[in-house]
C-alpha cells in the first residue's frame, strides 16, 4: 500500500567537530542522500495520479518476484 507522506527534514552539520569544510560538505552530502531529500524533491515536481503509483509498484512487484524466482 502507498502511504503518501512527505517528511520534512532539517540536516544540521557541527562545523565545529568537522575537521575542514571539505569533510563538512562531504558529511552533509552523504546525510542528503541518506535521507532521500532530492529525491522527494524530484518527485514533487508534478502531480502523479495515485492510480499510477499504484501501477507502477504493482509492476516492480511483479518483477521483483520474476527474478527471485529466476523466471525472465
Amino acid at each position: 500500500m502507498y502511504i503518501l507522506e512527505y517528511l520534512y527534514i532539517m540536516i544540521v552539520i557541527d562545523v565545529t567537530k568537522e575537521k575542514s569544510l571539505e569533510s563538512a560538505l562531504r558529511t552533509y552530502k552523504h546525510k542528503v542522500q541518506k535521507v532521500k531529500q532530492v529525491q522527494q524533491l524530484r518527485e514533487r515536481k508534478e502531480f502523479v495520479k495515485p492510480s499510477v503509483i499504484k501501477r507502477k509498484e504493482k509492476l516492480k512487484a511483479v518483477y521483483v518476484q520474476q527474478i527471485k524466482n529466476g523466471l525472465n
